[in-house]
């Protein structure tokens, strides 16, 4: 199995690395290309990757292309692949509001997987939601998951809705925590807590609670319960947030994000 990686931004080099780490790809079938000279020198010197800046030289052998560039840049590069590809390869999409639809007919590909990555996957606990083109085979699907869960773990959604309402809550989540975080170490230097007092304060709250619900089967709401007791300090400040409306203001951005990624798409 080749495995072809076009775009060495941040979400390609990060599943270019997650893969590359798997046992699932002999040594030097992992293929990098990318148009930047210092991206280009600097990946060379990974022995990893196989370095390309030539499509021609990359593209026509590979079975499962991940194309994870800028959605923007997209209608050239289809342009430029298009004359090079086969029936038999698979594109793996990791671009936010493009469509199977547009990548089938740009670049008249029929196997076509849609994803939705998000940033946890640098450090291997991302989540990656996906959906396929119907000419994909389950045996291909297997081979592609497999992949896409060398950067965390991957969820299949029935259709191309669940990704773009997946971008809201998983692919763009990432900031809402922290936004979060940030608006709380704000609260800690402003009560006199140092810098580094006040991350330590707000990332081990994060970790430790994420760690409880993992660890058990009881909601975010029954947790509250738990820490809130009537009259204290929990509930003084859940009232406050309650008062508000933060939990509608919260609800009010994941769709905004979905809608946002809807609108991409048609905009494709």
């Amino acid at each position: 199995m080749r495995v072809l990686v076009i775009g060495a931004g941040n979400m390609g080099l990060t599943y270019a690395e997650g893969i590359a780490e798997s046992p699932l790809l002999s040594k030097h079938n992992l293929r990098i290309y990318d148009t930047d000279p210092k991206k280009i020198e600097s990946l060379s010197k990974d022995l990893r990757f196989n370095v390309f800046d030539n499509l021609e030289d990359c593209l026509p052998k590979a079975d499962i292309v991940f194309i994870a560039v800028k959605p923007y840049h997209s209608d050239g590069l289809f342009e430029e692949m298009k004359l090079m590809i086969n029936d038999s390869q698979i594109f793996v999409s990791l671009m936010a509001g493009v469509t199977i639809d547009t990548i089938q007919q740009k670049l008249n590909a029929k196997k076509v997987i849609r994803t939705m990555p998000n940033l946890p996957a640098q450090v291997g606990k991302g989540v990656t939601s996906y959906t396929e083109s119907s000419d994909v085979s389950k045996v291909e699907m297997l081979m592609v998951r497999n992949l896409l869960d060398t950067t965390g773990t991957s969820i299949h959604v029935n259709t191309e809705k669940f990704i773009d309402a997946s971008t809201g809550i998983s692919g763009s989540g990432p900031a809402y925590v922290f936004y979060f975080m940030q608006s709380m170490l704000e609260a800690a230097q402003k009560m006199g807590f140092s810098d580094y007092d006040s991350k330590i304060l707000v990332s081990s709250t994060f970790e430790g609670a994420i760690e409880l619900f993992n660890q058990n089967s009881i909601s975010p709401k029954s947790w509250i319960e738990k820490v809130a007791s009537k009259g204290g300090t929990t509930q003084a400040a859940i009232d406050s947030m309650d008062d508000n409306n933060v939990k509608q203001l919260i609800e009010d951005a994941a769709y905004a994000a979905f809608d946002r990624a809807v609108e991409l798409g048609k905009e494709k």
